[in-house]
């Protein structure tokens, strides 16, 4: 009787948690803007090629996407997040809490943040010490004392004499954004670790520490322009004086419009990118829901798509649209990874 009322509780689970995915039959995918065209491009293929519907991909941002991946299980949630960071642990935390507690993390690539300005000016050639002092909310006092003022300076000829005397005007993306915490992280924490005393208190006083490098100035000359990368090409384009901040692969596919200004004297290219010596790289991924894996159609054929070679490979379809490739070996044990589907224990 014990049995049979097991076998009994165990089908009505099952009917349950297939009912509770009922109400979609394709893959629902959301987050980076940076990895949109990445995922999109493999969605759109993936549904020509497959008996499966195209995925729908949405372009909310790293910390959006993440926000609505890790609001619960089923079919009101999105079974994919495309993130230009990695997941952070309170993100991670926030997804355990809500029952998302098998999650597959997949390093696809990896991308830079450019700094670019449009085609019909010259090219800038920048410093991280110039970006933080020309974008950073407090700089440190020019009278050389171990303290901050309020952003002064106006022109980036104030930040660095041999630069322009035009206005420091930089479009970039929101707090949402990965590519925000990734330019935050790696330009500006870099320029702000030039002055020693700051350097100091990442490990004296690490709010302080992270209070002077991390927060953007808001009296105007950085302007967030939204999620979409597309526009900021466009209002480069537009003005010349203004620079903006993106991925490489928006770079990339608009060559004709924008160019990337040299960081710390390296230029964003494919090989800078995959060698690490440009110094705004960072990895990408996407983050899958095991738990709808078998119950939201087409979800381990998608990763075998964007696993495979003629997707992220060295000369994969991805590497058209911007992206820099893992190499073979990493390729090869994430794919491994992948197909077994091997959740995050933890970070």
């Amino acid at each position: 009787m014990k049995k049979l009322l097991a076998l009994t509780l165990a089908a009505a689970t099952t009917i349950g948690a297939s009912s509770a995915f009922a109400a979609r039959d394709s893959i629902s995918i959301v987050g980076s803007s940076t990895v949109f065209p990445f995922s999109k491009v493999v969605a759109e293929r993936f549904g020509k090629a497959t008996k499966f519907k195209a995925p729908t991909v949405e372009s909310t941002g790293t910390g959006g996407g993440f926000k609505n991946f890790c609001s619960g299980v089923g079919a009101n949630s999105p079974d994919m997040s495309n993130a230009s960071r990695r997941i952070k642990a309170a993100e991670f935390e926030m997804c355990q809490a809500n029952g998302v507690t098998d999650i597959v993390e997949v390093l696809i690539g990896y991308d830079g943040i450019v700094i670019a300005n449009s085609i019909k000016t010259k090219a800038m050639m920048l410093t991280s010490k110039d970006l933080f002092l020309a974008l950073a909310k407090q700089v440190p006092n020019p009278d050389g004392t171990a303290t901050t003022i309020a952003n002064p300076y106006k022109t980036w000829k104030d930040v660095n004499p041999t630069l322009p005397a035009t206005a420091i005007e930089v479009l970039g993306p929101p707090p949402t954004s990965g590519t925000r915490d990734a330019f935050v992280e790696l330009a500006m924490e870099g320029g702000c670790k030039k002055f020693g005393w700051i350097k100091e208190l990442k490990s004296s006083d690490k709010n302080h520490y992270k209070e002077i490098c991390h927060i953007m100035r808001e009296d105007g000359p950085f302007i967030e322009a939204g999620e979409n990368d597309n526009l900021i090409v466009q209002k480069l384009d537009a003005n010349p004086n203004a620079l903006g901040i993106f991925g490489f692969s928006f770079l990339d596919q608009n060559s004709d419009k924008v160019q990337a200004a040299h960081i710390d004297g390296e230029a964003p290219t494919f090989e800078t990118i995959a060698d690490g010596s440009y110094p705004v790289s960072r990895p990408l991924y996407f983050y899958v829901k095991k738990q709808h894996v078998g119950l939201i159609p087409g979800i381990a054929e998608y990763l075998a798509e964007f696993t495979s070679e003629k997707a992220w490979g060295d000369e994969g379809y991805l590497t058209e649209k911007g992206m820099i490739p893992l190499n073979s070996a990493k390729r090869k044990k994430i794919g491994a990874a992948v197909k077994n589907l091997e959740v995050l224990k933890s970070l």
